[in-house]
């Protein structure tokens, strides 16, 4: 089993790794969530990759690839869909919107008014499209890669804590070195490697490895540590609120996932180390007037609290 969570992490990551230069740790918590059967809010500024990213990713996996750019002016039927009544069949025919796929791209999510923003909410969690009265399944699996830039707030909606709550991880591409750039130069000089890229990853295989990484052993001494990070997130001064339930849980399934990714079927206090900044800071509400930011108040509750030291396999 370890063996081909660990297989299945070097192709995937050398596949994407033809079109995109560096961002090993970006790619492999992309795919964390992917296993752990997530959504990722990537934030930063235009042009670092974030949409090349998503489609690298499902075309490694042969997977359906939708994008939505959102605008003020979108609706949430412009994302779910309609019944459009068809004069020749005298009866109403659903138009699917771009919803129904596998990967979706939701492009400057912050733009589209909340009503908008809110059209993803039950897709995202109950994997369902309710379309008047009628429930759909939207796409199997269904993984929402949402981006936004963090520099630029004229015209933007902030997403609502209920939606950042959705999000499994929030991630950043951040901007190439010198040499990376380089890199990426010389890569497109002459064409687009996205264009030629193959699959090397079935949709039939996915819900393999997401069961395979779902059995992976969680000691309770890492149970324990992560429920004290969890907790201490609910004591912090100036905190409106802290980590809820829901990212206990996503942390549960993501450290299960990075551990199988690496080619472990137990997981280790590292891992919730390495996942508590990405999966845990974009659930915490500050308060008005606190400037620090989430990620850097994980990492401090991190350093105060005594990692366990045993034996962590089954």
């Amino acid at each position: 089993m370890s063996d081909n969570g660990k297989n299945l992490y070097e192709t995937i990551s050398k596949n994407i790794s033809k079109v995109i230069i560096g961002k090993d740790t970006t790619i492999r918590l992309l795919l964390t969530a992917l296993v752990a059967d997530g959504h990722v809010l990537l934030e930063d500024v235009p042009g670092t990759g974030k949409t090349k990213l998503a489609k690298t990713l499902a075309k490694s996996i042969n997977a359906d690839f939708s994008r939505i750019q959102f605008t003020p002016d979108l609706l949430p039927s412009d994302i779910t869909g309609l019944n459009v009544y068809d004069m020749q069949q005298n009866r109403f025919q659903l138009k699917k919107g771009p919803i129904f796929t596998n990967i979706l791209l939701a492009d400057e999510i912050n733009r589209a008014t909340p009503r908008t923003q809110s059209g993803l909410l039950e897709c995202m969690e109950e994997r369902q499209v309710t379309i008047d009265g009628e429930s759909y399944v939207p796409g199997v699996p269904f993984f929402v890669i949402a981006t936004q830039n963090p520099i630029e707030t004229a015209g933007t909606f902030p997403l609502p804590e209920a939606q950042l709550d959705r999000f499994m991880m929030k991630l950043s591409m951040g901007i190439p070195s010198h040499e990376e750039e380089l890199g990426i130069l010389n890569r497109y000089m002459q064409s687009e490697p996205l264009a030629s890229l193959e699959p090397v990853f079935q949709l039939q295989d996915l819900q393999n490895a997401r069961n395979e990484a779902n059995a992976v052993y969680v000691h309770p001494s890492v149970l324990e540590y992560m429920v004290q990070i969890v907790e201490q997130t609910r004591h912090i001064p100036d905190i409106l609120m802290g980590v809820s339930p829901r990212g206990s849980l996503a942390l549960l399934k993501c450290i299960k996932a990075y551990a199988y990714l690496d080619g472990r079927d137990y997981c280790t206090p590292n891992d919730v180390k390495q996942l508590a900044v990405p999966v845990l800071s974009h659930r915490i509400v500050t308060g008005f007037g606190n400037q620090q930011k989430t990620d850097e108040l994980i990492q401090q509750l991190i350093k105060n609290i005594i990692i366990p030291t045993e034996d962590f396999t089954k």
